[in-house]
C-alpha cells in the first residue's frame, strides 16, 4: 500500500513543528558503489557453498556414496553456508528494495526524521543544531546521498548495504533522493535557522 512521505512523516511531529520538507528513496533494485566489490565475493561465496553442499549430498559427477548414507552432520553442515551465499548473491537485492519502499525521510525546522522499518517502523530523529557533519554524493541526474555523520574509512561505499547489524556501523543517511542538492542546501540552511533560535 503507497503511502505519501509527508503523512508518514507527519505522524511523528511535535506540536509546532513545522515540516520543511518530506520524500523517500528510489524505488526497486539498484546497484551501489559496494557492489563493484560484493558482486564477485558473493559468486566465489556462493558458488563455492553449493559446490561443497552438492558435493557432501551426491559425490562427484557419476559417483556415488557406495550406497552408504551421507551423515547428517556432513549434510547439515554446508545448508547455513548455501542460505547465505544465495541471500548475498540474489537475496539482498530484495531485501534492500523492501527497506527502501519502508523508508520515509522528512526535515522539519528543528530535526531530520527517519521512518524505517520492514516488519514495524522504527524513527530516528537527528537535532539540527547538534548534527556536525552532512556530506553530499551527488550523480549526474542530480539523484544522490546525503551522509548525516562521520562516515568510518573502513566502512566507506556501505550506506544501505541490508546486511543485519550493518546500521550499526555507519551514520544515517537521506539515500537514493532526487534533487540532492537542493535537499543538501535546505538542510544547511535548517541547521542556521534552527542555531539562531538556540
Amino acid at each position: 500500500m503507497w503511502e505519501e512521505p509527508e503523512s508518514v512523516v507527519g505522524r511523528h511531529l511535535a506540536s509546532g513543528e513545522k515540516l520543511l520538507w518530506s520524500g523517500k528513496p528510489r524505488g526497486g533494485i539498484r546497484l551501489r558503489a559496494s557492489d563493484a566489490m560484493m558482486i564477485p565475493f558473493s559468486l566465489m561465496w556462493g558458488g563455492f557453498a553449493i559446490f561443497w553442499e552438492s558435493m557432501v549430498l551426491w559425490g562427484p559427477p557419476g559417483a556415488r556414496h557406495g550406497g552408504k548414507p551421507v551423515p547428517i552432520f556432513m549434510a547439515l553442515w554446508g545448508i547455513p553456508f548455501v542460505l547465505v551465499g544465495l541471500y548475498i548473491m540474489v537475496g539482498r537485492f530484495f531485501v534492500d528494495a523492501k527497506l527502501r519502499e519502508k523508508t520515509f525521510y522528512g526535515i522539519t525546522n528543528q530535526r531530520i526524521v527517519i521512518v524505517s522499518g520492514l516488519f514495524s517502523s522504527s524513527v530516528k530523529s537527528l537535532n539540527l543544531p547538534t548534527l556536525a557533519e552532512v556530506t553530499l554524493s551527488e550523480k549526474s541526474d542530480g539523484s544522490g546521498t546525503i551522509t548525516l555523520g562521520a562516515m568510518p574509512s573502513n566502512m566507506r561505499g556501505m550506506v544501505g548495504v541490508p546486511w543485519p547489524g550493518a546500521s550499526r556501523y555507519v551514520p544515517p543517511s537521506l539515500e537514493m533522493i532526487e534533487g540532492v542538492s537542493q535537499v543538501y542546501n535546505l538542510i544547511r540552511k535548517a541547521q542556521l535557522d534552527a542555531g539562531k533560535q538556540a
